[in-house]
């Protein structure tokens, strides 16, 4: 196994060892990409308080996210499309959380199916849910997270309307590939994806697949995909798929402080700040940068998570240390899955985990609950003076 000291050891190998368009689908953010690439860099502008002679035994990364005990406050973060990542990417991604000791949220758009990841795990898991137009589809598909002990929804908000990736497009991205002389020629150098991918039989959308009426290839799928996502999407709804779902809900996608107020009204579990990664409207601002007007706007009512831009343990101490009280991972897991399968997952963890536990350490804390803004220095204006 190759030397892993950081995320961008594990992406350099993703990149070697993927097809191209499921590296561009997973490494790219929506039109001129402002937005993607603001989400790590803004990150970079908010420094460490280093604090000495403070006894550092003892110290301990774990928490809790929505009442569940975890290693660390770190989850994995839904990403459609992973199972095209690695053979049964979904399933490896599960079992590498599950044991490491931290959240895995499936997406709606995976290729291993709810029970797939269900027949490979012990724990439950979070299901993440897209509502479409078909709202028996969608009323099926809570019912089989429920069946599968889902012990949480996770309702994405930003996506009703899907953001342009220019990448995706000029890629032809599909699941599984058309072989179109480029993919071929691209895919003749990613032998041991092709090999792996040959021994399973999970290579299209597993939630979808086989679970709606008349989708029986990739052109059909790719159409009724394409006009499926919900425009109509509004508070009323998502109180009514809070209701049907019975459980402990999350609603993903806050990026303003008036709808984490109208997501306590509905009677969320916690609020994830999320722009989708960048891959939605490009030009927001990144989450890092929102999270303290969030916080300001809804306190302690409701538990408010950061997503979109964690790619190192430090990145998570300052995201928590700002208020946060749990982080998300996406890319930063999707990198190791590509490079090395459930071991890259499980090494992605570790990196982090020790990044933040030693940097925890260096800012003279002991317990990840403890921190907080008296951890960092953040620059004046860092939320920006803009004019409505």
């Amino acid at each position: 196994m190759p030397v892993i000291t950081n995320i961008d050891d594990l992406k350099r190998i993703h990149r070697r060892r993927v097809p191209k368009m499921f590296y561009d689908y997973a490494e790219s953010g929506s039109w001129t990409e402002q937005t993607f690439r603001e989400n790590t860099s803004d990150f970079d502008q908010i420094r460490l308080r280093q604090r000495v002679a403070v006894d550092m035994s003892g110290r301990s990364t774990k928490s809790t996210m929505i009442g569940e005990q975890v290693a660390m406050p770190v989850a994995l973060a839904p990403v459609g499309l992973t199972g095209m990542q690695h053979a049964d990417g979904e399933m490896k991604a599960a079992r590498a959380a599950e044991a490491f000791g931290v959240p895995f949220t499936l997406s709606t758009m995976s290729i291993n199916s709810i029970e797939d990841v269900a027949s490979a795990t012990n724990k439950p898991f979070w299901f993440q849910l897209y509502t479409m137009r078909d709202t028996d589809y969608v009323s099926r598909l809570i019912e089989r997270a429920r069946a599968a002990k889902c012990s949480a929804l996770v309702i994405t908000l930003d996506l009703q309307i899907l953001g342009q990736r220019h990448k995706d497009i000029k890629n032809g991205l599909t699941a599984p590939p058309k072989l179109t002389p480029s993919t071929i020629a691209n895919l003749a150098t990613k032998w041991r994806w092709g090999i792996e991918m040959l021994q399973t039989k999970n290579r299209s959308f597993g939630n979808i697949v086989g679970h709606v009426k008349n989708i029986s290839d990739a052109s059909n799928l790719s159409a009724w995909t394409a006009e499926q996502f919900d425009p109509t999407l509004d508070w009323g709804k998502i109180a009514k798929i809070k209701e049907q779902w019975g459980g402990k809900v999350i609603l993903k996608g806050i990026l303003d402080a008036e709808d984490a107020k109208m997501a306590l009204q509905v009677g969320a579990d916690a609020i994830i700040v999320s722009n989708h990664g960048g891959r939605q409207l490009d030009g927001a601002l990144s989450s890092i940068r929102m999270l303290p007007s969030i916080l300001d706007a809804v306190g302690d009512q409701v538990e408010v998570h950061l997503d979109s831009g964690i790619r190192s343990g430090q990145d998570v101490l300052k995201a928590m240390a700002m208020g946060a009280k749990g982080t998300y991972i996406g890319r930063a897991y999707i990198y190791g899955l590509g490079a090395m399968g459930q071991a890259g997952v499980t090494r992605a963890l570790e990196v982090i985990h020790k990044e933040l536990d030693t940097t925890m350490a260096l800012c003279g804390e002991t317990k990840v609950t403890n921190l907080g803004r008296h951890n960092l220095l953040v620059p004046k204006n860092f939320e920006g003076d803009w004019q409505d």
